[in-house]
């Protein structure tokens, strides 16, 4: 049972093994075709046309990822931790809201129906942790998380700040009713966004806008950078494809022999 164990980890965590690599890419087809039948299926035209064939082609897509689901946790030594994680939350949802609408068949639950329907689109999730650069910017990012934890509290208190002053400035006869209102009009325009349905009409309160108008456009550069520097810095490494078969980390140097993570013995393909 260990070594049947051991051959499906390869074939579906590995991606160093040629049916692992098969593996990678039947899914992948899988997924986006799975995708494109739900984006299909959501026009009108098609949707009524095509109904029937949709929803075998869905049952097949279900089916499917059901199995694979299932086999994750079986091979997995570590099955609740899979479960929990990211991708395992993102594998269950692609096909629990099928079952979900055999279960929910009365006429009123039709509109829930139709948004568990929706969340099937999260399956083009699936399609993140198949692609190698992903694993890039998934380490920049949690590289940079301080740093951009920082950032955007230091925005949340400029907005506040902002909506503050233009609810004083401005005042209630000029569409700035509330200092949440005001706050809602500095994120628009501190994002350059700018809808239009509140404007400053004081000459304070229109060059107090221009230097936040100004001020986004530069606060913009900032995460920029700092993502952009950790991706540069993340993308000189070099990262093993290799997976550890107790804790499923990939983060390995490429003669590293065992997991830096958990100290699992590492399997060298041939």
């Amino acid at each position: 049972m260990q070594d049947f164990k051991k051959k499906l980890n390869k074939i579906i965590f590995g991606t160093d093994t040629f049916l692992g690599k098969l593996f990678d890419i039947i899914l992948i087809c899988l997924i986006i075709l799975s995708v494109l039948c739900i984006m299909l299926d959501s026009v009108p035209a098609y949707g009524k046309k095509y109904s029937d064939t949709f929803k075998i082609l869905e049952w097949i897509f279900t089916v499917f990822f059901t199995i694979e689901y299932l086999l994750r946790i079986f091979i997995t030594k570590k099955p609740l931790k899979y479960i929990f994680s990211f991708f395992g939350i993102v594998d269950l949802i692609s096909f629990l809201p099928t079952y979900f609408s055999i279960i929910l068949t009365n006429s009123h639950y039709l509109l829930i129906i139709r948004i568990l329907r929706l969340l099937r689109i999260f399956r083009i999730l699936k399609l993140i942790q198949y692609l190698k650069q992903a694993e890039v910017l998934m380490i920049a990012l949690k590289k940079s998380r301080n740093k951009i934890v920082v950032f955007l509290f230091t925005v949340v208190n400029l907005v506040v700040i902002i909506g503050a002053l233009m609810y004083v400035i401005e005042g209630e006869k000029n569409g700035f009713t509330s200092i949440p209102k005001s706050i809602y009009w500095a994120v628009v325009t501190l994002t350059t966004v700018g809808y239009g349905d509140i404007s400053p009409q004081t000459p304070i309160g229109q060059f107090l806008a221009s230097v936040i108008m100004i001020v986004g456009y530069s606060i913009i550069a900032v995460p920029t950078g700092i993502v952009t520097h950790e991706i540069s810095v993340a993308s000189k490494e070099n990262i093993s494809s290799k997976k550890c078969p107790k804790c499923n980390f990939t983060d390995h140097d490429p003669l590293s022999v065992f997991c830096k993570r958990c100290g699992e013995k590492l399997e060298i393909s041939s």
